[in-house]
């Protein structure tokens, strides 16, 4: 019978039966150990469903015999896993023991000639080596012979843990998010049925647009809603759907709505339309995010930038911005119109090509430092004039940083300084012509005392004083001349000390009529000509009038610094000149010159004083005045 059943009609069965790696186990397995016995003894009808089964892909298994005896197909085979091989031919009892009363009862029903099924059906089943969860849905249908007697049961199995999984994890997805979106308060959802026009939405939404909630909740026509949307922005909304609809695809839009009290929202809405299989559109869900904050900032942004562009457009400086990384991408009017540039036309890093030629290389490496550094950028070069002159041009930019001090953006200028620098050469040329004069003054002054010193022998030591001091006079005058970065005396970044002792020295011929009493401190060019002409004023008046008049007198200059004021004091002291009588009021030119170096051009104070001894003069000037590579004191401790 073994050979009528499965082997001499394995040519009837379908091709891909053939092939069954099950079809090939079930021939070779020796069912006499089995309490089904030899395959000779089954029943025809056993053998039939065996060709059944193992001519179905779909999962199946018998179960025979009043132990259930396990025979099963390749697709069982699939879902038993990798221990198939020593399932067949076991009880199914003992086949599955985590089971085991589960199918013991099933055994126990299908011999009763029950019918029945299990949907969704949880199980843990050792298929890996290991308990896991599986979701089934089972069908159990009895075998008979021809006189009714039940044979043993047909098993059909359906793997449906996938499914049971991804529809657990949609409905705790859908929980979750029905949670924050309850939560958040401020986000409405709506399903709208387009053929039937019925449109369902939660209570967010609902009070949103002004609707009762019971009625969103139970469905109604579109329009009732859109009697909630702002009159200017019904239009827009009607053809942001009208769009959607007509291509089966997403629909957004922002527009404004009002609730039942009348209060003005801004909402971002977004759906998309579904399409029916002939394409007629069948629905539209989607959600709206309340976002008036947000439009709110932006119509402030909107309304700052145009501020912005309108106070930078009639600034006579051209303005520009750029991005952290220094690219280009702003510029005002002003600049176009200088430049005669098409707009955008010098973004990014096309500004570098206004340049002169000569100054490109400098003027980029410079921007690039500021860049990497974070720097203040500050440079004088030649920018091209929409006539096609190169005009002399000071840029300058600073970056603005948020929160945390990283750099967001740059806002720079640049201002016409063409005529101012082209006047200021001359200038300086008519200064150093000036200056080239006076020394000629000196040499002839010189060369006067020289030529009286050898006409009159006996007055050798005083000519010789008298040519120190003339020599000395001159050194003075570099130091009170105008100077620009051309002509500025090499050494003049010296200290506050060693300038007063070259200006005063035409005059303190005596190391002991004047001294320093205190603290030195570095000045730079900036400083030097203010100061110079300070104290050669107060150096001329004391010859003239004070400690420096007689042979007797002397000056004492006393210095410190301040630390917690940032400044440096210091006092000008007079003495053993002729006296001066008490409550005396400097006045006249060389007084308006003194108070506008220090109190104009330092940002510094004077205040003189007179006693019978002579002058004292008490001068404050803040530190960072004096030099441009400017550091705070160290503060005191305690």
């Amino acid at each position: 019978m073994h050979n009528r059943i499965i082997a001499n009609d394995r040519t009837k069965l379908p091709q891909h039966m053939a092939e069954s790696f099950m079809h090939d186990l079930i021939d070779g397995f020796d069912w006499s150990k089995t309490p089904l016995g030899p395959v000779s003894s089954w029943p025809e009808a056993i053998g039939t469903t065996v060709r059944f089964m193992l001519a179905s892909d779909t999962p199946m298994a018998l179960l025979l015999g009043p132990e259930g005896v396990l025979l099963f197909n390749d697709g069982y085979a699939e879902f038993a896993g990798a221990r198939y091989k020593t399932l067949i031919g076991l009880p199914a009892v003992d086949a599955w023991p985590e089971v085991a009363d589960f199918n013991r009862d099933n055994v126990v029903r299908l011999s009763r000639g029950e019918t029945f099924s299990y949907k969704e059906m949880k199980l843990q089943l050792n298929r890996t080596g290991e308990l896991t969860d599986v979701w089934l849905d089972l069908e159990y249908i009895p075998i008979t012979d021809r006189t009714g007697e039940v044979l043993g049961g047909f098993c059909i199995v359906q793997d449906i843990t996938e499914r049971m999984e991804t529809e657990r994890a949609l409905a705790a997805s859908r929980e979750t998010m029905s949670f924050a979106l309850d939560a958040a308060g401020i986000v409405g959802t709506w399903d709208w049925n387009i053929p039937d026009d019925i449109i369902t939405a939660d209570r967010h939404f609902a009070e949103l647009y002004g609707v009762d909630p019971v009625v969103a909740a139970r469905g109604t026509p579109i329009g009732t809603f859109f009697d909630g949307i702002h009159p200017a922005d019904r239009k827009s909304v009607q053809a942001w759907i009208e769009t959607a609809i007509a291509r089966c695809g997403p629909f957004r839009g922002e527009y404004r709505v009002r609730d039942r009290d009348g209060v003005e929202h801004w909402v971002l809405a977004v759906g998309h339309v579904f399409c029916g299989p002939s394409g007629e559109a069948t629905r539209l869900p989607g959600i709206s995010v309340e976002i008036t904050e947000r439009k709110a900032t932006e119509m402030a942004l909107i309304d700052s930038e145009a501020r912005f562009r309108a106070i930078a457009d009639t600034m006579p400086q051209m303005v520009w911005s750029t991005r952290p990384d220094g690219y280009h991408d702003y510029y005002n009017a002003r600049w176009y119109e200088f430049t005669g540039m098409p707009e955008g036309s010098t973004d990014g890093e096309e500004w570098n090509g206004m340049f002169h030629p000569d100054d490109q290389e400098r003027a980029f490496a410079q921007w690039r430092h500021c860049l990497a550094t974070g720097d203040p950028y500050e440079i004088e070069y030649r920018l091209r004039h929409r006539s096609g002159q190169y005009r002399w041009t000071l840029g300058r930019a600073l970056p603005v940083h948020d929160a945390e001090g990283a750099i967001m953006r740059w806002f720079g200028t640049c201002t016409d300084i063409h005529e101012s620098k082209i006047a200021a050469v001359e200038r300086e040329i008519v200064a150093q012509e000036l200056s080239h004069r006076i020394k000629n003054i000196f040499a002839v002054l010189t060369g006067l005392v020289s030529l009286s010193g050898r006409e009159h022998p006996e007055l050798a030591p005083v000519v010789g004083e008298l040519r120190q001091r003339i020599a000395a006079l001159g050194r003075a005058h570099d130091f009170v001349r105008p100077h620009s970065h051309v002509s500025r005396v090499a050494g003049v970044e010296t200290t506050m000390h060693a300038l007063v002792s070259d200006l005063l020295s035409p005059y303190a011929t005596n190391q002991n009529r004047l001294v320093f009493r205190g603290e030195d401190v570095p000045i730079d060019d900036r400083a030097a000509t203010p100061l110079a002409l300070l104290f050669h004023e107060l150096a001329t008046n004391a010859a003239k009038y004070g400690a420096l008049a007689n042979s007797t007198g002397s000056i004492a200059l006393e210095t410190r610094i301040d630390a917690p004021s940032e400044t440096y004091r210091m006092t000008w002291i007079e003495s053993g000149g002729p006296s001066v009588a008490e409550g005396t009021t400097p006045s006249g030119f060389g007084t308006k010159l003194m108070a506008l170096s220090v109190n104009a051009q330092m940002g510094g104070t004077l205040s003189p004083t007179f006693s019978p001894n002579g002058l004292r003069m008490e001068i404050a000037i803040p530190l960072r005045s004096l030099t441009r590579v400017y550091q705070s004191p160290p503060k005191a401790e305690g």
